[in-house]
This record gives structure tokens, sequence and C-alpha cells, in this order.
């Protein structure tokens, strides 16, 4: 359990959790949040914004009732917080670009802070938000409202490539780095009920055979999945 310091809405029914304490985690991350004594029975996965040696922060979307819910919380009142969990993005050796659309920009922001070098390319359908923060930490920041940020990404000279968004933007991606050679990393989302890979509710088939995005992801290597309609990606 964690106190909450903040949970500032920053767009139309978007909002940043903050909450007090001394938390672990690496880029790529998440937490299963519970806001509520009751219902819904389950938590909510939501993947680490940000994170101080004495706070912790989350970037999330109002999509159902659960979200909804955390929207209500006010400083003092108290967040149920489980985690860090899954793998998170693996630490890279040179240059590196984060491609993220809409809430897929949630996990990249810390990620940004990790890569000193790391060029950003922002995706927003209608109304972009957080940019100002990216700014803040990353050599670079391209953002694109209402078009298609891939198409402003050039991959040339890039060693690696993590990437969170709209399955159409991701699948986008994995064709246009088809033959360079350059690794790409999606973070995927299903919905989960435990977190830690006992249930099986978020099971995902693979090259590999049928992994769990909990615990085996929720990053993986984009030539191990189909990027296919049976993910709910970010």
């Amino acid at each position: 359990m964690a106190l909450v310091r903040s949970n500032i809405r920053i767009a139309p029914d978007v909002y940043i959790l903050e909450a007090e304490g001394h938390f672990a985690g690496k880029m790529g991350q998440f937490y299963m949040l519970r806001g509520w004594d009751d219902y819904p029975l389950l938590s909510r996965p939501i993947s680490i914004h940000d994170k101080a040696a004495d706070r912790i922060f989350f970037l999330y979307r109002i999509a159902g009732y659960g979200t909804e819910r955390l929207s209500r919380l006010k400083p003092g009142d108290d967040v149920g917080l489980e985690g860090p969990l899954g793998n998170g993005f693996p630490q890279i050796s040179g240059r590196v670009a984060l491609v993220g659309g809409g809430m897929g920009t949630a996990p990249l922001y810390y990620a940004a802070k990790q890569l000193a070098s790391a060029d950003v390319y922002l995706g927003f359908s209608t109304e972009a938000f957080g940019v100002d923060r990216f700014t803040e930490v990353a050599q670079s920041v391209k953002v694109n409202v209402g078009g298609y940020v891939v198409d402003d990404f050039d991959p040339a000279g890039y060693d690696a490539v993590f990437t969170c968004g709209p399955l159409p933007m991701m699948r986008a991606l994995a064709v246009k780095l088809e033959g360079t050679g350059i690794p790409l990393y999606v973070s995927l989302e299903k919905r989960m009920a435990c977190g830690v890979g006992a249930c099986l509710v978020c099971s995902c088939a693979t090259k590999h055979g049928n992994r769990k995005v909990c615990a085996d992801g929720p990053v993986f290597r984009a030539e191990e999945v189909e990027l296919n309609d049976d993910f709910n990606i970010h």
C-alpha cells in the first residue's frame, strides 16, 4: 500500500498518478494498481511512467470502471501497488529510438530517462499530451498529431527500437525495419488477472509456444510474436 501524492488530469480522461514510497522497477515493467476494497475484483496493470528515489508515477487513461476508480483518488488516499512485474526493455548499448503512439507513450518516458542518447517519436490521433516531459530528457523529440508517426521515423543509424502503441502503428514499424537487422522490441498489453503468470489469462502465441504477457513479457522481440488483433495494445 502506498500514499497518493497527486493524481492530475493532463488531457481528456488521461491522468498521471504519483505515489510516495521507495519502489523498484526497470523501464518497461509494470505494477498492478488497486484503489478500492471491493469491486472490481481485479487490479489494473499500469506501466511505470517515471520513478524517483521516493516516488513513482503512472500515466493512465480512463478506459473502464477500474481506471475510473483510480481517477477518483485524492492526495492522502491509499493505493495498492504490486510490482514491479514483467521483464521490461533490455539495456542497449548504442543509439536507440523510442516510438510511441497515444497511451503507448506511457512506458517510454522512463526509458528515455535511462537512455541518454535516445530519440523519441510520439504519435497522437487528436490531442498530444506529456510531450514537454520528453523534451527535457531525450536527445530529440518528434511529434505527429493526426498523421502516421512511423512516416516520420528513419531507421538509419539506430542500434535498436523500442515501441509501444496502437497495433497498426507497431505492425507498420515492424515492416519498416524488415531487412535492416535492427532489433524491434514491442511492449504488449492484454487483460490480466494476477500479473504473475499463474492464471494464464494473458497467454499469447509466439514462435516458441504459448507465453504469458505478464511474466514472459510485456516486452518481446517483434519477430517472436504475431502482431494480430488478439492483442489489445496500449
